[in-house]
């Protein structure tokens, strides 16, 4: 049998890449290594954010726009308990890349989002302490996603489309030609006319001879039981993210219903490490990535640990995607290195990873996430 696609990877994007790519009607063959969906990568943790006033770089707000209006279709067909719009606060010293890059991409974009003045911040969100110094701003749609529930609604619907998902069947190796690509697992050989790859943290294993500058880090995420709980849940306690004084910063989420606790983690890359060896246990000093910034910013969640976790950054040098073709092959497209933000991406990802594959070109701005931006950068892998 010859496929339309194979994608190599059915985690975040391999999920939205195969589900679209089945909506357009097109025969998909997805490849998995481990469980479909499974917890060893970057798309597990019960809750991810989602925000449109980005201040990583102005150019991803019209992409976060067609990602908000497909995430808000899929949870309306699910019925539900996909994407939580909750608005989210923003905070950090006067003149932080995270409050003012929001605030330009804002009002580059026309997004609903200001700043709050310090008795606006007290009225609206006692549960905040900020230091001295520091300021905020709100933004209005933003929210967060269930990842787990996302990627299994995406699977399913490439199922009952028609795709051919394989879990724990890992890719040994692939080649391509102006006639098809061929990839071998380790049950069988499979042709398609294009490929796709999603691989996540292992994307620099699937893409060695680019030498694609990636780095895979060890992250921590966090769960404490608030002191005063019912105050930490929404609409009263919305999504967060605040810079301190060293440009790094901290992000969490209203309390859901499974896992109980708030959740917090650092948004900074950790020791680089081999994903395939990774240490998922705890470790000294995990509990105190998180802590201190609790304690600070929100006295009254500084309770009792309840949870920690680990998932996997995979850091481009920049700390933006790379979306692009494969220089050598066009019937290869790619992504990779999303750097801890590309969860609430991933429909829209899925839209542009199907154009690639399909017809060499897509309708999303994308120039800026190209692989030619990083030439001359050799690649440390892991």
């Amino acid at each position: 049998m010859i496929y339309d696609v194979i994608v190599l990877g059915l985690g975040t994007f391999g999920a939205a890449a195969a589900a679209e790519l089945t909506a357009r009607g097109k025969k998909v063959l997805g490849l998995e290594q481990f469980s479909i969906p499974h917890a060893m990568g970057s798309h597990h943790g019960h809750s991810r954010v989602f925000r449109t006033a980005y201040f990583e770089h102005p150019d991803y707000v019209p992409l976060l726009r067609q990602a908000h209006k497909r995430w808000i279709e899929m949870d309306r067909k699910r019925g539900g308990g996909l994407f939580f719009q909750t608005g989210a606060l923003y905070a950090g010293p006067r003149g932080c890349s995270t409050v003012d890059g929001a605030l330009e991409s804002a009002r580059r974009h026309r997004l609903d989002a200001h700043r709050l003045t310090p008795s606006d911040l007290a009225a609206r969100f006692p549960q905040f302490h900020l230091p001295q110094g520091f300021e905020a701003m709100w933004e209005s749609c933003a929210g967060y996603i269930a990842p787990e529930h996302a990627v299994s609604w995406m699977v399913r619907e490439a199922l009952n489309g028609g795709a051919d998902l394989r879990g724990h069947e890992k890719v040994f190796d692939w080649a391509a030609d102006g006639s098809g690509v061929v990839v071998h697992t380790q049950r069988g050989v499979f042709h398609a006319r294009s490929l796709v790859i999603t691989a996540g943290a292992w994307s620099s294993q699937v893409l060695k001879n680019l030498h694609v500058p990636l780095t895979v880090t060890r992250q921590v995420l966090a769960w404490y039981w608030p002191r005063r709980p019912a105050i930490f849940s929404a609409p009263a306690f919305p999504v967060w993210a605040i810079e301190n004084e060293e440009g790094l910063f901290h992000y969490g989420f209203p309390m859901t219903p499974s896992p109980p606790g708030v959740k917090i983690a650092l948004h900074k890359p950790g020791v680089a490490i081999d994903p395939d060896s990774v240490d998922r246990f705890t470790r000294s000093g995990d509990e105190a990535q998180t802590r201190a910034a609790l304690g600070r910013y929100l006295p009254d969640a500084d309770g009792q640990l309840l949870a920690l976790s680990v998932c996997l950054y995979t850091n481009s040098p920049d700390g933006h995607f790379i979306i692009d073709r494969h220089p050598a092959h066009p019937n290869v497209s790619f992504v990779c290195g999303c750097s801890g933000h590309g969860f609430k991406f991933a429909p829209v990802v899925g839209e542009i990873l199907a154009d690639l594959s399909t017809t060499g070109q897509t309708a999303h701005n994308i120039g800026f996430l190209g692989l030619s931006r990083l030439a001359g950068r050799k690649g440390s892998g892991t």
